[in-house]
């Protein structure tokens, strides 16, 4: 007699995208360090242009 709880008839049941990318250890580092720096280059450009032009 088959076991009720396994159905190999059945599909599988698909990962869903939010976890997949929860649990892969080197894309959290990659936008961990990815983020902030484009932050940071986006915060000095906009420092440097908001600079006032000596006369």
């Amino acid at each position: 007699m088959a076991d009720p709880g396994n159905r190999p008839n059945e599909e599988e049941e698909r990962i869903p995208a939010m976890q997949s990318l929860l649990e892969n250890p080197f894309l959290l580092l990659f936008i961990g360090v990815a983020m902030p720096a484009v932050f940071y280059i986006i915060w000095g450009i906009m420092e440097i242009v908001t600079i006032p032009i000596a006369p």
